[in-house]
């Protein structure tokens, strides 16, 4: 049986996205006041002022999607993922904790903007509740 390279050795999954889907995640992430853009575990990240809200992903560990991965309210993961398998996912790391993967080849700009401002919406309301529940000095 063949060994398996050691992981430092193994190379990166190769990229399949020309550009193209990342640029529609870009526009509409960057049409939102006050995101910002930064390379996070090799892919690009958009974040509010302090949290993530939306991660691109281009065959992350050759995993076939070109996608982005949001966070959503309580179970509208397994509702998503129940109504339209095709085209949402539970991507890794951060599904368990209600993200969802969606192809970007299969939702439309109308329908990928309402994600990506839902999600945006949804950090930062959650944002608020923790500020709310920390004990002032």
């Amino acid at each position: 049986m063949p060994e398996k390279p050691p992981r430092s050795a193994a190379r990166p999954a190769p990229k399949q996205d020309g550009g193209k889907q990342l640029a529609r995640v870009r526009r509409f992430c960057g049409s939102i006041p006050g995101t910002t853009e930064k390379i996070s575990h090799g892919e690009p990240t958009f974040f509010t002022p302090k949290r993530v809200f939306a991660m691109f992903s281009n065959n992350h560990h050759a995993d076939g999607h070109i996608a982005v991965w949001l966070p959503a309210a309580p179970g509208v993961q397994e509702a998503l993922i129940e109504e339209a398998p095709e085209t949402y996912f539970r991507p890794p790391y951060v599904g368990v904790s209600g993200w969802i993967g969606v192809e970007l080849s299969k939702v439309d700009d109308d329908q990928l903007g309402a994600l990506i401002r839902e999600a945006f919406r949804f950090i930062g309301a959650k944002s608020s509740r923790s500020r709310r529940s920390k004990p002032r000095r």
